[in-house]
């Protein structure tokens, strides 16, 4: 059976502006809300540890 990941709710604001292009761009696409978001955090994080590195 797989492991669902430890997790912790956190409430943010987005723009309205944000949420809209975010909506479009996973309609069609097996992805939540949530995994989009989650996985640009963790690109962001990553592009930053290139640039410190």
């Amino acid at each position: 059976m797989p492991r669902v990941p430890q997790s912790t709710t956190k409430s943010i604001r987005f723009p309205n502006d944000v949420i809209e292009r975010v909506e479009k761009a996973i309609v069609g696409r097996d992805c939540t809300f949530t995994a989009f978001v989650v996985e640009a955090v963790r690109v962001a994080l990553d592009n930053l540890d290139e640039e410190d590195g």
